[in-house]
């Protein structure tokens, strides 16, 4: 089972974990939601540490 982790950008640019999930299209869901809700950025990234989708607000 592939695990994603959802990621947010902070106000000095550093990646903060958020929440981690099972499913890819429903973690773009929450990451695209969170980021209009509070204005940050959002990544997706697999458990090797890849990046998989950039979220912007």
């Amino acid at each position: 089972m592939v695990k994603i982790n959802i990621q947010y950008q902070d106000q000095f640019k550093k990646w903060k974990h958020y929440q981690t999930k099972h499913h890819e299209a429903d973690a773009y869901r929450t990451a695209k939601s969170r980021a209009s809700r509070t204005g940050l950025r959002h990544r997706l990234v697999n458990e090797e540490g890849q990046l998989l989708d950039l979220v912007e607000p």
